[in-house]
């Protein structure tokens, strides 16, 4: 009997045991199957039954799911939560009433000290300038990586106390407390809840759950919006001379929202929240995903709040290019920035075994090669892949590599660990080969052994030289900096590029400013490659992409507000793109380093920044939240849609026209059909488009005189009146600019300029014309 009841109790022990697995198991499969996904709710219609929204937050979110948790709450970019649920549960509560949308999280992707002297802000005599107590009230919030705050581009010597309207905070974590805070950055929080629900675990041997950098691209991003000034700042004594920010004397906030894993927009919806509570002036994201809708776009929904809080928004375009229509953040209540180079580069040479030499550039400085030659082959004869010539991990065949210098073609992974799967390969040398995508755009890094990056017609030649010869050989000599390289800017290869994917009608991005082998602070917790293997530890980096380029407008904007307390983000903007230049001195225009020919708005917008010329612009091209309804207005948007993007309630008047060509952006984009039902006096089809724009002066009173270049005959373009003039300032002028096209075949594309000048400034706009 005993024997039995031991046998009982033994049995249901199993039982017990077998369903607590089951039921584990079950678990782990449906917390797997499930996503995490931001809730918009329509809070001017909760249910009177609930005291307060959050309790009709947590009721909704009952109702489809027992287990769910909130990850955050939303108040100010929108109203609602964010969660994770199965795709059943997330369907059931998008049928609730009250439920705006159900927006699956979308992962993000970063977009990664001579630019003030080449943008003209070493002249400090200029009386235009702001003084420090002007500059020193305007924050910069940067949403990335983190920040290293030992660094001295953080020193807050000759700063005065943290402006009045500051509300954040300084988050205390891992490796973070208070006292990493000071008078230059004034604040710092970590957002991870979107980013742990994914089943990320944060692995604090490598990261840091706290603002804290670990990789090192947001110190990089906020030390070039608004870096302290740093007396010989270099990498390995490349670029040496005295860094700083554009702006600086302003402060910085920093919001961590992306981690190894990603930047996901649970996290990037809840930083801008912060962001615009905590009282920043002006928001910096060095960040992009897909584009397809403004509804479903959470940077562009928080970029819209911002900018009614009277908010500067400036976002990377992406790195996209040179493929046309690649622009990310494209909507017009964000500042929308392309990169071009500086007048900067570190060349190498290289020289081959058939006594010709040609030009890389690289920021290598450890043990050099021989000036003897040694072997040289490409990595496509050596590897053990079908994608061999690229160098990607593993990839390469020891035997044929050893002691050898290999061309690796540019792609797929990154540059530097090109040069790091050579090395490990026993190669004591790399050249780096562009492909087409790339052109003749020369990009340096901090390679790990002796390397050379070529542009297409020298890598090409490198290639044939290998083909033609039985046993070629090179070698790879001492990179330096060298200044004054002309012509400077060109657009980078890499930067994104119009016609604007989502409304052709609005012309991104907005301008370009330096994104090429940028020089600014770094984290102490990777090497400059940011690569496992890389021990070496430095203060400052030199990297490239429009992540770079952003800040550089963020620190602008900055710098302008200082001055202009009382502009719009819509009028620093417009000063910035007016007085934006598309010719080098000789009058020729920037150069696309893709193709080496002329660049083109698409390209770089309203042309490269110049932050002298923003300071006094005389007219600016002024926009409200109003003008931004009318915007969605002329896109045909419901009341839904509307308040899915802006987070109020409007509704269009039925008895109003909205037309895009009204909207009043400082440049213009005339998208054409090859179709017309109109007919020229030829008897070609031809359409006739009108737009309307209004300007507010700014400046002293003046006569401004419009004037209009134009290269194209099958476009004629009328501006009426030909001249305005201003009595007195904040005084606004309107005018209409007639189109007259003929018919062109689809993908063509034309281009042309229009500006108003008084004798004293030039307020010019780029205008675009594409034929579909």
């Amino acid at each position: 009997m005993k024997i039995m009841a031991f046998g009982l109790v033994q049995m249901v022990l199993i039982l017990f045991l077998m369903f607590s697995y089951t039921y584990a198991v079950a678990e782990e499969q449906n917390q797997q199957s499930k996503q995490t996904y931001i809730i918009r709710m329509d809070k001017t219609n909760m249910p009177s039954s609930f005291n307060d929204h959050s309790q009709w937050y947590a009721a909704s979110l009952k109702s489809v799911s027992d287990s769910a948790d909130m990850l955050y709450t939303y108040d100010t970019i929108i109203h609602g939560f964010s969660t994770q649920l199965t795709a059943e549960e997330a369907e059931s509560l998008e049928k609730q009433p009250g439920i705006l949308a159900v927006l699956p999280e979308e992962r993000y992707e970063l977009h990664t000290t001579r630019s003030p002297k080449f943008l003209g802000l070493d002249k400090a005599d200029d009386t235009l300038f702001p003084t420090v107590e002007q500059a020193s009230e305007v924050i910069i919030g940067v949403l990335d990586t983190g920040v290293w705050p030992e660094l001295k581009s953080f020193d807050d010597t000759g700063l005065g106390s943290v402006p009045s309207g500051w509300k954040g905070e300084c988050e205390v974590g891992d490796n973070f407390n208070s006292s990493s805070c000071n008078r230059k950055l004034i604040g710092a929080r970590s957002f991870s809840r979107g980013y742990e629900a994914r089943n990320i675990n944060i692995d604090k041997q490598t990261e840091s759950k706290s603002p804290r950098d670990d990789d090192g691209h947001g110190t990089h991003t906020s030390t070039t919006a608004a870096g302290s000034a740093v007396e010989g700042a270099n990498l390995f004594s490349y670029a040496l001379g005295t860094a700083r920010g554009m702006a600086p004397h302003a402060r910085v906030a920093i919001y961590k929202v992306c981690w190894p894993g990603g930047c996901f927009t649970t996290d990037i919806a809840a930083a801008i929240e912060k962001a615009i509570e905590d009282g920043v002036h002006v928001i910096s994201m060095s960040i992009g995903g897909g584009v397809n809708s403004y509804a479903k776009d959470i940077v562009a929904i928080g970029a819209f709040k911002a900018t009614s809080h009277g908010i500067l928004v400036s976002c990377s375009a992406g790195n996209g290019g040179p493929t046309p229509g690649s622009l990310t953040n494209v909507a017009p209540w964000i500042t929308t920035v392309g990169a071009g180079t500086l007048d900067r580069d570190f060349p190498v040479e290289v020289s081959l075994g058939n006594g010709k030499n040609y030009t890389g550039v690289s920021l290598y400085n450890g043990e050099q090669l021989p000036d003897s030659l040694v072997p040289l082959v490409y990595a496509g004869n050596v590897s053990n892949s079908s994608y061999g010539s690229l160098c990607l991990g593993g990839s390469l065949n020891s035997g044929k590599v050893s002691g050898k210098i290999v061309v690796c073609d540019r792609g797929l992974n990154s540059r530097t660990e090109k040069g790091s799967v050579v090395k490990n390969a026993g190669g004591v040398g790399m050249i780096l080969a562009n492909t087409e995508s790339y052109g003749e755009e020369l990009v340096a890094d901090a390679h790990l052994l002796p390397t050379a990056a070529l542009g297409l017609n020298t890598a090409d030649a490198i290639k044939a030289y290998i083909t033609s010869d039985s046993n070629p050989t090179a070698t790879i000599g001492p990179a330096v900096t060298k200044l004054g390289v002309q012509p400077s800017p060109v657009v980078a290869a890499f930067s994104s590029r119009g016609p604007n994917p989502l409304t052709p009608g609005i012309l991104k991005p907005d301008l370009i400013a330096p994104g090429v082998n940028i020089l600014a602070g770094w984290t102490g917790a990777v090497g400059p490659t940011g690569l496992d293997n890389d021990k070496r530890h430095v203060s400052f980096n030199i990297i490239s992409g429009t992540s770079m380029s952003c800040p550089h407008i963020s620190g602008l904007a900055a710098f302008l507000k200082a001055v202009h307390q009382e502009w719009s983000p819509a009028a620093i903007r417009s000063a910035l793109m007016t007085t934006a230049y598309t010719t080098y001195t000789d009058g020729e225009t920037i150069k696309d380093v893709a193709t080496g020919k002329s660049s083109t708005p698409f390209d770089y917008g309203a042309g490269h920044v110049n932050p002298l010329a923003a300071l006094d612009p005389g007219l600016v091209y002024d926009l409200t939240v109003d003008d931004y309804l009318d915007f969605l207005c002329a896109l045909h948007y419901s009341p839904a849609d509307i308040k899915s993007v802006t987070n109020l309630n409007f509704t269009c008047d039925s008895s109003k026209k909205y037309s895009l060509e009204d909207f009043n952006y400082p440049s213009f984009a005339v998208p054409l059909n090859t179709t017309s039902d109109e007919r020229g006096g030829d008897g070609a089809p031809s359409k006739s488009v009108k737009y309307t724009r209004t300007l507010t002066n700014v400046g002293t009173p003046a006569t401004y005189k419009v004037s209009v270049s134009s290269q194209d005959p099958s476009v004629k373009i009328l501006v009426e009146p030909e001249s305005l003039t201003f009595s007195e300032q904040n005084e606004k002028k309107s005018y209409t600019v007639t189109f007259n096209t003929i018919s062109m075949p689809s993908g063509t594309k034309s281009y042309a300029h229009l500006k108003w000048s008084d004798g004293k400034h030039i307020v010019g706009s780029p205008i675009a014309f594409s034929w579909t």
